[in-house]
């Protein structure tokens, strides 16, 4: 079979972290992967950690080499791309390809996929999907044995400057992926998933904070407020009767309880692997691997579950510690109909009126139903519910359209929509299917101001309580409010909360 030698890398796009775009041929002697990804892709998250270990391991030989080539419109944006690279500490360059030059030369169909070339410079593996690590480091210790029996391998350990280097974060919030509000006995809290510092915070409504749970380093560690860690939280739910906080810890593939009376937290699902099948499952809750559950939603004795990496939605029965499949084959796509033949594409984030489960669908950008009676099925209530197909525009049913729609929260007749890609907050009328635009302009930015002259960045998690609609404006890293009576915007402040980097606060009832 003839070696296809690889085809050079662009020097006239952008480069990030980077000094200075990188070429092929400069890398000689030199294993390099390209990985081929784009930030909103579940898949494509679940690679980065492999990626990591890998770039770590092999620093004195092997280059690893992001390549973004965008599905949404709001993915090819530059800065969201920086922030992406923030967000999941991305430490390798990373070449921005929204044009698919370079997709389409190394003749790429899915993300993800990773290349690896050698150090001659020709392509010796293309690998679609979420590869296992152990495959992937199998494959190149062999590739790196037959190079250095060959003496075709130059050791050298090589250094970038890395955004990180260049954009320090200060704030006291990095990336709040989730915000909720609920009575906690005489109060009204405001719990915000600081998920760029693995940490929960939990303040009054005027930003008094009470309580900051997790260490703020990553990790799956259960024990008190001060003990605790989390990687990546995201969606709350909370039992205000019972004073038990429900959190998807997403990037730990787990579901921690958090006892506000206690002051503990516990995992209660999953094992902190991911589970890489995609067909129906059950078992114990705490024997059976989950994937990225992104956000929780409790109904009665039930703890329903967004679970993105399978593209399903999961029930968790409270009582008995037993999880399964509630809905979904396990397929990325838009289908209605019975629960095990009806399919979702990365849901991100669920709520409920009581009736059925109202689901953000992220990938389809569109918003589902699912029934929680006897002989449910699965419904799309707005956005046409095709892969490829999202915009902006407000409309009736499948009229509307989406772009990677990330939060969802139900009061009073009305969905309220974090149209995350598109910088805006929407209102859909369950009656009616109607979804309207309310506040954000569809630019991200951060200006508080009234209705769409309001600005947000990547805003992906909602809550509402009284006429108040709080909003985790993520790529901001701040909490904003809308009144929605006159629809204007401000900005939450929380004296005292640093960066766990910078200070640790002990905050206490």
């Amino acid at each position: 079979m003839p070696r296809v030698r690889a085809p050079e890398l662009p020097q006239d796009r952008p480069w990030l972290n980077t000094a200075h775009p990188l070429t092929l041929r400069s890398l000689r002697g030199r294993f390099v992967l390209l990985d081929f990804w784009t930030y909103g892709c579940i898949n494509c998250l679940h690679v980065l950690p492999t990626v990591k270990y890998l770039e770590q391991k092999y620093k004195d030989s092997l280059t690893v080499i992001g390549v973004h080539s965008a599905k949404f419109t709001n993915e090819q944006e530059l800065n969201s791309i920086r922030q992406a690279v923030l967000r999941y500490d991305v430490e390798h360059p990373v070449l921005v390809d929204s044009e698919f030059e370079v997709w389409q030369q190394y003749a790429v169909r899915a993300w993800p996929t990773l290349v690896i070339i050698d150090p001659a410079g020709y392509v010796r593996h293309s690998l679609t999907g979420e590869v296992s690590c152990d495959r992937l480091e199998a494959l190149l210790d062999e590739l790196f044995q037959n190079s250095q029996t060959q003496e075709t391998l130059r050791l050298k350990e090589l250094s970038f400057t890395l955004e990180k280097q260049q954009q320090t974060l200060t704030s006291s919030l990095a990336f709040p992926g989730k915000v909720l509000v609920g009575q906690v006995g005489t109060e009204v809290w405001l719990f915000v998933a600081d998920s760029g510092h693995h940490r929960l915070v939990i303040a009054t409504l005027t930003g008094e904070v009470r309580h900051v749970i997790g260490t703020g380093e990553p990790g799956l560690v259960d024990g008190t407020f001060a003990e605790a860690k989390f990687l990546g939280p995201q969606g709350m739910s909370l039992d205000s009767d019972q004073l038990i906080l429900y959190v998807a810890d997403a990037e730990n593939h787990a579901l921690r309880r958090v006892d506000l009376r206690q002051q503990r937290v516990d995992t209660i699902a999953g094992t902190g692997i991911q589970n890489r099948l995609i067909r129906p499952q059950q078992g114990l809750a705490l024997e059976t691997p989950l994937n990225s559950p992104w956000d929780v939603e409790k109904v009665g004795d039930r703890l329903f579950i967004a679970m993105a990496g399978p593209h399903q939605i999961w029930v968790m029965r409270l009582l008995t510690g037993f999880i399964e499949t509630y809905a979904g084959s396990g397929a990325e796509a838009g289908v209605d109909g019975e629960p095990t033949q009806a399919a979702f594409a990365q849901p991100s984030g669920i709520t409920t009126d009581g009736q059925e489960l109202c689901v953000a669908d992220s990938e389809i950008s569109a918003i589902r139903g699912i029934g929680l009676g006897p002989n449910y099925q699965v419904r799309t209530i707005c956005g046409s519910g095709e892969l490829f197909s999202f915009g902006d525009v407000d409309g009736i049913g499948e009229a509307a359209r989406l772009q990677h729609c990330l939060g969802i929260t139900y009061a009073q007749g009305n969905l309220w929509v974090a149209d995350t890609y598109n910088h805006k907050i929407k209102r859909v009328d369950l009656s009616t299917q109607h979804c309207q635009t309310l506040v954000g302009n569809g630019q991200a930015g951060h200006q508080d101001r009234q209705g769409t002259d309001s600005s947000f960045a990547e805003p992906s998690g909602l809550s509402i309580w009284g006429d108040r609609l709080y909003v985790a404006d993520t790529n901001n890293h701040a909490i904003r409010c809308v009144a929605l009576d006159t629809l204007s915007v401000s900005t939450l402040t929380f004296p005292g909360l640093c960066s766990p980097t910078l200070c640790w606060p002990d905050f206490t009832l």
